[in-house]
């Protein structure tokens, strides 16, 4: 992300795109697992949750924003991964 100072260009939203559907995908499949001690009505509440993060986050411009969601993202994926439902999506 270096073509933009602060504004993320086209070409800086084209090089994320892998690499944040890679992690949608992996988010909501993180909260199928056996191992979170969710219901089924809260499991499909809670990939509600994260379909509006994702939607909201996708107008996001700013460069330094969107390398914040990415971390937030990845973060929130390693504690899913360890059965842990990340606070900010409780």
């Amino acid at each position: 992300m270096a073509k933009g100072l602060i504004w993320a260009t086209t070409e800086d939203l084209m090089r994320n795109k892998g690499q944040v559907l890679s992690l949608y995908r992996q988010l909501l499949r993180s909260l199928n697992s056996p191992d979170l001690p969710l219901l089924f009505a809260a499991r499909m509440a809670k990939k509600a949750e994260v379909r509006a993060i994702f939607l909201l986050a996708s107008e996001e411009r700013s460069l330094h924003n969107i390398t914040d969601l990415i971390d937030a993202g990845e973060y929130s994926l390693s504690l899913l991964k360890k059965g842990e439902i990340p606070k900010y999506i409780q």
